[in-house]
């Protein structure tokens, strides 16, 4: 008998046996030469899978929100004028976060379900002189996805730095941060990355660098500095031992074990299996007549879906039928909206993983005296699947 459930919710996500494997063998030192490979074969592939040949990608051991904290601190001076567009309770958090470090935030939300305009977003630029323009690409709340390619080209049109939070994008949505002119996308690496929980990923642009390097204030946040973490990104790159902070060793060895079945995966090839793996679970959904938080499906994630419970079933109940059914998934986040439940579908996710979480979802509504019509949302994925695996 199977001793463990499905783990389907925003992260932390269910891992390559590779990749766990890796994390169960002994530690090493943090300058042994294995692991100074690792490390430098780490930023190499990072470029890659961003798609920034000219970036600084930084590996430090923290979260998602520490991630933001780098970006935010290194940038930030205190008085900088800064535009947070939000979609969802982790857009909101990063205006607190820039607040910290002095930044004189402006912040634009839409209604739940939505995205703010490039319009809006235009219009704001066009009124004042702003240093920081930050932009969450999917919001693990409400799994609303934002498109970062015009909200890019503005940044650069009003030369305004910009920062990608793509926590829950990374390696499941489609990015091209040189080619889109993104200053900073940052992550963490439970998600999409597909690594447990503890490192801080990110990567940054030529611009960026330069405008940490002409700061007139010190960071105010000792840990994040990237002047202390830059020279040690550079010697590991150079396969040279270095030393600020010790790095967590299973972790880097396991991000680099995750790297490489992500490119040899080949990156486009894992964005179109994500769209086809959310795209099915969402037409189960519609077949359930259950309804996502996303206004459409052009801004609804490929990594994760929020859903709507239906009027007369409690959440607390509908997610513990789902669980004895062998499925462990989410609540939701946010305070004001409707009950709601979330499913995360990203890093190595298949189809059978998918199929079961429908089907644990169909158990717990039948538990639930929720009426539907019997394997309406199994029948509705299958026809998607087979199409387009």
């Amino acid at each position: 008998m199977k001793g463990r459930k499905l783990l389907m919710i925003p992260g932390p996500i269910e891992f390559e046996p590779a990749v766990l494997s890796m994390m169960s063998k002994p530690t090493t030192s943090h300058v042994a030469p294995d692991f100074i490979e690792s490390f430098g074969s780490c930023i190499e592939m990072m470029r890659k899978v961003w798609q920034c040949p000219s970036g600084q990608p930084f590996i430090v051991g923290g979260t998602g929100t520490f991630a933001m904290d780098m970006a935010g601190s290194n940038l930030i001076e205190p008085g900088d004028n800064t535009l947070v567009i939000s979609s969802g309770f982790f857009g909101d958090r990063f205006s607190e976060l820039l607040k910290r470090y002095g930044a004189k935030v402006d912040l634009l939300t839409p209604e739940i379900g939505n995205v703010v305009t490039t319009e809006e977003i235009e219009n704001a630029l066009k009124q004042k002189k702003y240093k920081l323009l930050t932009f969450t690409h999917v919001d693990t709340s409400t799994s609303v996805k934002i498109n970062p390619q015009p909200i890019a080209a503005l940044g650069k049109k009003y030369d305004v730095l910009t920062i990608l939070d793509g926590v829950c994008s990374v390696a499941g949505e489609e990015i091209k941060q040189e080619e889109w002119g993104i200053d900073i996308v940052l992550t963490a690496s439970q998600k999409a990355v597909g690594v447990p929980p503890g490192l801080a990923l990110l990567v940054a642009s030529p611009k960026a660098m330069e405008a940490f390097k002409n700061r007139k204030t010190p960071v105010g946040n000792y840990y994040a500095d990237w002047g202390n973490w830059l020279s040690i990104m550079q010697a590991y790159e150079g396969r040279k031992p270095s030393y600020f902070g010790t790095p967590p060793v299973n972790l880097v060895f396991a991000l680099e074990v995750s790297l490489k079945i992500i490119l040899k995966e080949e990156i486009d090839k894992r964005f179109k299996r994500h769209n086809t793996i959310a795209s099915s679970f969402r037409a189960a959904m519609k077949a359930l007549n259950l309804k996502i938080i996303p206004a459409n499906d052009a801004i609804a994630a490929n990594t994760l879906s929020a859903v709507y419970l239906p009027k007369d079933v409690a959440g607390t109940d509908f997610i513990s039928a789902v669980s004895a059914a062998g499925v462990i998934i989410a609540g939701g986040l946010l305070k004001d909206s409707k009950p709601y439940f979330r499913v995360g579908h990203m890093g190595s996710v298949n189809q059978t993983d998918i199929l079961g979480t429908i089907g644990a979802i169909e158990t717990a509504l039948k538990k639930c005296k929720f009426p539907f019509t019997p394997n309406a949302g199994i029948d509705a994925a299958q026809q998607l699947l087979v199409v387009n695996y």
